[in-house]
């Protein structure tokens, strides 16, 4: 039988624990849109002069740091504020503000993506209708659909994901079958994908900064530590989820490549639309005719969904823990339905929000996403420092120094790299976005004259205490 998280919560009841490894797995995995590969296909071999595989083999490194970050700190502070908790707890109250405040970025508006993608899909299928129809209806179904409940989102995630796959793997297995009859570069194994004349490493980064938008989703697993069967599975989660999904994104990206081995074939006499939109119909059907076309789109349109499902689950745990700490109103953001074991109100604003996706286009939303996520890995290395070299005083032997300071060093030196290559409409609406986030908290902690709320040190997180005696991040 499922077991509770431990009150704590406004007027509520508590997160219900019945979410095990694959399913929290599968959440991480939804999130991360295995099929956007397809989507971005086109812009990505732009930058990179065809050399996608590599751009994400450079991200899924950067991500694989990162990701061993928050093993660490999930295993050490298992609540469901995900970088917004961590760095609150290692480093100050008011700095982990900022952190969970400049992350809202990426969780509010990563459902909206979603939704726009759902859209773009429809449109094609159905140019007669209104593109906002499209949107009021997704937002209805996803909101719908969690606000009930938690366990049944996860399990419609893992059909649409499944699905995803399957349809992904029948596409590579095409793809290799017409290499081998002479298509594309003629062969299954290249070098090409990953290097050639003409490539340099300024690209290949421009590159790799576009595609950690396609990583965005497996540190959305720590939002599910109060929901996992026992919060150990967590760590494991995390790595699993990232090793998959960077698996899943370099075959794809490997066959894709040597079947295309020139993007210019997605823009015919210079017309750039699909290479800006969506190259996954042109894919689709040059492999596989009209047919493959449409299994392939419905490949997306499931995937997409199943991202909507767990991004938009996983905001809702962001504010859940904000609004628990009275940063936000706790009456509203605090609040867990006693019915179904979900966050209730913060479920039905976020799908209000997403319903904005009617005026927003996609390339606009993915760039401040970028912002969002950059600064929530950067602080979580960090944190990582900060918490168990500093704090617990784990620096004296060669293991500690390499786990708990040299990896996360890396991690933060990585990220940096991709910061420098950020789209800079992202770099200044995330200023502002972080700006107003600062004055927030100037009024919140009355001119910083105290700190921004936390826990209480004996309320109870995950059904034990806050922070446990043993830390078993290793």
């Amino acid at each position: 039988m499922a077991t509770t998280t431990a009150p704590g919560v406004a007027k509520g009841a508590s997160l219900k624990r019945n979410l095990g490894l694959w399913a929290i797995v599968g959440l991480g995995l939804g999130y991360m849109t295995p099929t956007v590969i397809f989507d971005t296909f086109g812009m990505v071999a732009r930058d990179t002069n065809n050399v996608v595989p590599l751009a994400y083999l450079v991200a899924l490194i950067v991500m694989i740091f990162t990701a061993v970050s928050y093993g660490k700190m999930s295993g050490a502070i298992p609540s469901a504020g995900s970088a917004y908790t961590y760095v609150r707890e290692s480093i100050h109250p008011n700095v982990g503000f900022m952190v969970g405040w400049t992350s809202l970025i990426d969780y509010m508006l990563l459902p909206m993506v979603n939704c726009l993608i759902i859209r773009s899909y429809l449109e094609a299928i159905f140019p007669e209708i209104p593109g906002w129809i499209w949107v009021v209806l997704y937002c209805l179904l996803t909101t719908g659909i969690i606000y009930l409940t938690m366990r049944g989102t996860s399990n419609v995630n893992m059909i649409l994901l499944v699905f995803s796959i399957i349809v992904m793997v029948v596409f590579v297995v095409m793809v290799w079958a017409q290499l081998a009859g002479g298509e594309g570069v003629g062969t299954v194994a290249s070098m090409q994908p990953f290097f050639h004349d003409g490539v340099t490493m300024g690209a290949v980064l421009m590159g790799a900064t576009i595609v950690c938008f396609s990583f965005i989703g497996f540190d959305a697993v720590t939002m599910y530590v109060e929901e996992a069967r026992t919060p150990k599975i967590v760590p494991r989660a995390l790595i699993l989820t990232v090793l998959l999904g960077g698996a899943i994104f370099l075959i794809a990206g490997y066959f894709t490549q040597l079947r295309f081995p020139d993007w210019n074939t997605f823009a015919p006499g210079g017309d750039m639309q699909f290479v800006e939109d969506s190259t996954l119909p042109l894919i689709g059907e040059a492999v596989g005719g009209k047919t493959l076309m449409a299994v392939l789109t419905a490949a997306g349109f499931c995937a997409t969904l199943a991202s909507g499902l767990a991004s938009h689950a996983s905001v809702s745990r962001m504010l859940l823990v904000m609004g628990r700490n009275n940063v936000l109103p706790k009456k509203f953001f605090g609040y867990i339905n006693p019915k179904t074991h979900t966050p209730t109100f913060n479920i039905v604003l976020t799908g209000v929000i997403c319903m904005f996706a009617i005026a927003f286009t996609l390339e606009m939303i993915a760039a401040f996403i970028n912002y969002g996520a950059l600064i929530a890995f950067s602080f979580v290395n960090i944190s990582v420092i900060a918490w168990f070299a500093i704090r617990k005083g784990r620096r004296k032997t060669p293991k500690d120094i390499f786990n708990f300071i040299v990896m996360p060093l890396i991690g933060v030196g990585m990220t940096i790299i991709l910061w420098a290559n950020l789209h800079m409409d992202a770099l200044i609406g995330g200023l502002i976005w972080t700006a107003i986030g600062l004055v927030y908290l100037i009024v919140l902690t009355k001119g910083f004259k105290k700190k921004a709320a936390s826990f209480d040190e004996d309320q109870p997180v995950t059904g034990f205490n806050k922070i446990p005696q043993e830390d078993n991040a290793q």
